[in-house]
């Protein structure tokens, strides 16, 4: 179906679900980083991306034959893996949340949310550029 969207915007509001996603589960970490019995989670989503967009670990397509075209990504059929890893501290009496790696986390998600966000503000602003321009 033709559409006056450019074709990654589904990616794009995918994978920004994603990272709100990953920022719920780092404050959920950071508020019960006093409760002796939480365990630090971790949602990862990023491999799982790759291999749907069939992609290696540099971000170049990878083709079984120089024939085939890239597979289209389907944002509807892909999803994070919460991971609710834990690994006991050696000191006894402390939690496992550790503040600095989830504020340390929380930046580096915020920086990549707000990149996001910004390649799809300048596909509107190109839309919006056509529409405000074609009728001239």
């Amino acid at each position: 179906m033709k559409t006056m969207f450019s074709s990654n915007i589904g990616l794009l509001g995918k994978v920004m679900d994603l990272h709100l996603d990953r920022q719920n589960v780092v404050m959920t970490n950071l508020a019960n980083q006093d409760v002796p019995s939480f365990k630090a989670r971790r949602l990862e989503f990023e491999k799982e991306l790759q291999a749907a967009l069939n992609t290696d670990d540099r971000g170049k397509m990878t083709r079984t034959e120089a024939g085939h075209l890239p597979a289209v990504f389907n944002a509807a059929g892909f999803q994070g893996n919460l991971e609710m890893g834990w690994k006991p501290r050696v000191v006894a009496g402390l939690d496992s949340v550790d503040m600095d790696k989830e504020m340390s986390i929380m930046a580096k998600n915020t920086l990549m949310y707000n990149a996001l966000a910004d390649i799809t503000k300048k596909d509107f602003e190109g839309l919006q550029k056509v529409i405000m321009d074609g009728g001239k």
